[in-house]
């Protein structure tokens, strides 16, 4: 299958930045789009940032004018830059990603998430 490994989060005053990243890996074919979501404690999971193969890229109105998401088609890779940091933004952030992959037998899809890393912003 496809694993996803992101790294690049902590905790930051309010006002600073972090960059996340996330590295795929597997027998990948081609990956569809990626994006970043999160989820604060006693919320739903929401979508952050989402970037197609194509680069069309898509955010949540909250992040907007302060989050970048970028990917490197070649590495399989993406990363969110995260400027003016709000405590708001305090979540667990999770990588995802969407595409093919050689199978033993077979080309097949996949959907997959990465274990999450903690972003805490104080106040």
């Amino acid at each position: 299958q496809v694993q996803l490994v992101e790294s690049g989060g902590g905790l930051v005053q309010a006002g600073g930045s972090l960059r996340l990243s996330c590295a795929a890996s597997g027998s990948i074919l081609s990956i569809i789009a990626m994006g970043w979501y999160r989820q604060a404690p006693g919320k739903q999971r929401e979508l952050v940032a989402s970037i197609t193969g194509g680069g069309t890229t898509n955010y949540a109105d909250s992040v907007k004018g302060r989050f970048t998401i970028s990917r490197d088609n070649a590495k399989n890779t993406a990363a969110l830059q995260m400027n003016s940091l709000k405590p708001e933004d305090t979540a667990v952030y999770y990588c995802n990603a969407e595409g093919r992959y050689r199978g033993t037998y077979s080309v097949n899809g996949f959907a997959s998430w990465g274990q999450g890393t903690q972003v805490t912003v104080a106040s």
